[in-house]
């Protein structure tokens, strides 16, 4: 998981990662999250219709690629 200061400092370059890997997340959702993990999860949860497990699991595995 990557360090939520990561997370926000990277944002800018993550973001076009995030938007192909969360095509239902829409340009307002993106910039709400801003790099923040809480509002990232929550539209996951929103926009996919799945439990806070299933997201961090996911948001989990999209942190993993993005360091590796």
């Amino acid at each position: 998981m990557l360090n939520q200061d990561i997370l926000k400092g990277k944002w800018k370059q993550i973001k076009g990662e995030a938007q192909k890997k969360w095509g239902k997340l829409t340009d307002d959702d993106l910039d709400q999250i801003n790099g923040d993990r809480e509002i990232f999860l929550g539209k996951i949860q929103e926009n996919y219709g799945v439990a806070r497990e299933e997201a961090e699991e996911m948001l989990d595995d999209f942190e993993r690629d993005q360091v590796s």
